[in-house]
């Protein structure tokens, strides 16, 4: 595939695979002439409208939230916006990474281009001279309620347009005044609406949900990768994989995993020999059920981001062609609060499987030696890497709690009702995070167990994968720090790109 050097905002929907391809290729990000002509039309109309109504219009002519019965003169209504940015711009915690900053500002250039936010075009230009030149404002972690979109993190998010906050460029932190200099920049003057515009939406939530996506997905393919190794390892059977079975229960995710595991097992001396044993325990008999369900709800998941990245989530919404600006719940994040707890449950089973498949290897069943040693006894082995993981597939549940499940009433009682996907978003990464270490120690157990079945081999396919492996991590003969290999083995997954049999 080649290079993609540009992609136009508002040219096309945004869809996981191109944005994928966006932050993989370093594309830049340009303006499309159909987005500048509706942004220009929406702005147009807006002017008109603020000056012509005598009736109040909500964060246009009046204050926000709790304070939308506050009339604002037509001479402060720039003074407003600034203000909204500044005041709300109360995000904290820990700076979220580069990736989630790059995809907030993106996202939200893509939301403003459908023409309905009432912004200036130089406003959404500026945050895609921000995107190209990798001028990333500092945002925070915590203090999103999900509820008018992502207020405190988009608001730190912009605060460098105005000249205020900061941002890191380079490798440096930089004020937001310094940086403008540096590029020669002027700040941004809002306009009526901008502020408004800027700081509802969900572009944090979604952005931290599509980061999530892009490597939950790449846990996805790991572990069902490591299942394969460890039913080798296992001298599991191959008949909870024959398609016949999954015909008759047609779940796509666990038709799709059994063709999967079948094609991974080609050619396997191991998985072809005769078995003394009739069953397998279900983490490994089951291993299409589970894995195949984990796909399914990151199928739908997708599907919801999807809608929703190719959405217009800011309040009001203004319908220039139908004279009518609406004030409304766009902003709300229950659609991805829900879906993210479902990601979270479904992404803590795969490490809760993988666990349990560790846990088998290492009883001493099926001809393999007691924690995967030579000499259980003397040495300990394979024994406490397991405790690891089993420590934070434990944490791992906590953090499947669903955080859709609370609510706090915010802005004088008008905010009455929050989704709290923020915090369903941002502790995705938490659960991942923990899912490469548990991978980290499945690898270290699947290919141990794999080199003591010797000399019989496994398939092409994972008889390639440990090689690979055994390059960065030997075989342990007698106990070593197991502290230095664990890192070691979650460098290698990071890096060793698992690509399936076609």
């Amino acid at each position: 595939m080649t290079k993609l050097e540009t992609y136009a905002i508002g040219s096309s929907e945004l869809t996981y695979d191109l944005i994928e391809r966006i932050l993989r290729d370093g594309t830049k990000l340009t303006l499309s002439p159909e987005a500048v002509e509706k942004i220009t039309h929406c702005r147009e109309y807006l002017d008109k409208k603020a000056v012509e109504s005598d009736k109040p219009i909500y964060g246009v002519t009046t204050g926000f939230g709790s304070l939308c019965n506050r009339s604002i003169s037509a001479h402060e209504l720039g003074v407003l916006q600034e203000n909204l940015v500044k005041s709300h711009s109360c995000s904290i915690g820990t700076p979220v990474s580069e990736t989630v900053v790059k995809l907030m500002l993106m996202l939200k250039a893509h939301a403003l281009s459908f023409g309905f936010s009432g912004v200036q075009v130089e406003t959404v230009q500026r945050i895609l001279d921000f995107y190209n030149n990798d001028v990333l404002p500092v945002v925070y972690d915590r203090g999103s309620l999900g509820a008018s979109g992502d207020l405190a993190p988009l608001a730190n998010l912009f605060l460098p347009l105005i000249g205020e906050g900061e941002v890191t460029h380079k490798g440096k932190r930089f004020s937001g005044k310094e940086i403008l200099n540096i590029f020669g920049w002027r700040p941004i003057s809002l306009k009526s609406k901008e502020g408004l515009a800027l700081l509802n939406g969900t572009q944090f939530m979604s952005a931290n949900g599509i980061k999530a996506l892009i490597d939950g997905w790449h846990m996805v393919n790991c572990f069902d990768a490591l299942g394969a190794m460890s039913l080798e390892a296992f001298d599991g059977r191959i008949e909870p994989f024959m398609d016949c079975i999954q015909q008759v229960r047609p779940h796509h995710g666990q038709i799709e995993t059994g063709l999967r595991f079948r094609k991974m097992l080609e050619g396997s001396e191991i998985i072809a020999r005769e078995k003394k044993h009739v069953q397998d325990p279900y983490s490994f008999r089951c291993i299409p059920q589970v894995h195949g369900a984990v796909k399914d709800a990151m199928h739908h998941v997708t599907q919801v981001l999807h809608t929703e990245i190719n959405s217009v989530t800011d309040n009001p919404t203004v319908f220039p062609d139908e004279d009518l600006v609406v004030s409304g719940g766009n902003f709300h994040g229950e659609p991805l609060a829900l879906v993210f707890d479902y990601m979270g449950v479904a992404l803590h089973e795969l490490g809760n499987i993988s666990e349990r498949r560790v846990a088998q290897l290492i009883l001493g069943q099926r001809g393999l030696p007691e924690f995967l040693v030579a000499k259980p006894g003397l040495n300990s082995g394979f024994m406490i890497p397991q405790y690891a993981a089993a420590a934070v597939v434990s944490q791992n549940k906590m953090y499947s709690f669903p955080a859709s499940c609370d609510s706090i009433v915010s802005s004088n009682g008008q905010e009455d009702l929050v989704s709290m996907g923020a915090n369903a978003a941002t502790k995705l990464h938490k659960i991942i995070d923990n899912l490469k270490y548990i991978a980290a120690v499945e690898l270290m157990n699947a290919a141990q167990g794999l080199d003591f079945r010797a000399p019989l081999k496994s398939s092409p396919f994972l008889q390639h994968i440990k090689d690979e492996y055994r390059r960065t991590v030997p075989f342990v003969d007698e106990d070593v720090v197991m502290a230095d290999y664990i890192p070691a083995t979650m460098s290698f997954l990071d890096g060793f790109d698992i690509e399936m049999p076609a």
